[in-house]
């Protein structure tokens, strides 16, 4: 059994915990399995409607175990500890993104990054690909690339200047530097710094808010039409969104959406 990537469920949010709290949370096979597997599990389960990823103990995620880069740096293979569970992933139609962490985009529900913590390297770019990014004052980041004799790595030259503009990622990236939670909010890196005391409390109130009085449905394709805008025409967006939205007049969620509205109660939508 995985117990690197821990899996809890409550009021239509699934909680996802990094749990390798003595390495600050750092990556190796284990965390890297354990977490695309409790990503599905969450995928697959009607009664989760948001994910929160998070990491246990003091840290969001410090980055690649220094073992596994210390071995690479000798030449050696780091070996695989872990067999990957044969499954059929759920995922939307999000294309182009399936790899290292990049892979979050095309999880068919919204991912927020709770970042309680260090957040380094790897663990910087998991970061980035989750949908929604919310940090505990407090927290640390850092690229770290450059400082190890690397480079941006896993599409962070992708996402991150879309993220803060060039000039600023090139800054975040050449000099590997670490800045604070409340730089990162100023950059847009972060949505929202919440104090230690409130993080866990607003994360979750935030999380649990989505899932209940809004459409499931709309956040998947939301989250699909966001991505996939990234590579493409202003034409062809205005045509793909022009069809999705003739698509949704047909849904029961855009029927229950009118109908809560006109009736003046909550909502009861079945992501349909």
């Amino acid at each position: 059994m995985n117990n690197a990537v821990l899996y809890e469920k409550k009021e239509g949010v699934a909680i996802v915990t990094l749990n390798r709290p003595e390495r600050l949370n750092a990556v190796n096979d284990e965390i890297r399995a354990g977490l695309r597997e409790k990503l599905d599990d969450a995928a697959k389960d009607e009664e989760v409607k948001v994910i929160i990823v998070t990491g246990a103990g003091r840290g969001f995620c410090a980055g690649a175990d220094m073992d596994g880069l210390a071995a690479t740096s000798q030449g050696e293979s780091q070996g695989s500890q872990v067999e990957a569970e044969e499954r059929e992933y759920a995922a939307n139609e999000v294309k182009g993104f399936d790899g290292g962490f990049s892979y979050f985009p095309t999880v068919p529900k919204p991912i927020i990054a709770a970042i309680n913590g260090p957040a380094a390297g790897v663990g910087f770019i998991m970061a980035l690909y989750a949908d929604i990014r919310f940090a505990k004052e407090g927290a640390v980041f850092s690229s770290a690339f450059s400082k190890r004799g690397l480079i941006a790595e896993w599409g962070v030259g992708w996402i991150l200047p879309r993220l803060v503009g060039i000039a600023r990622a090139n800054d975040i990236l050449f000099s590997s530097r670490k800045f604070s939670a409340e730089e990162a909010e100023q950059m847009g890196i972060v949505n929202k710094t919440f104090s230690e005391e409130n993080f866990d409390d607003a994360v979750f109130a935030y999380a649990a808010d989505l899932a209940k009085n809004v459409s499931p449905r709309s956040l998947r394709i939301m989250k699909q039409q966001i991505y996939n805008a990234q590579g493409e025409t202003i034409k062809e967006n205005l045509d793909s969104s022009m069809q999705a939205m003739l698509e949704s007049f047909k849904s029961d969620d855009f029927k229950e959406g009118v109908s809560h509205f006109v009736e003046k109660r909550e909502p009861k939508f079945t992501g349909k």
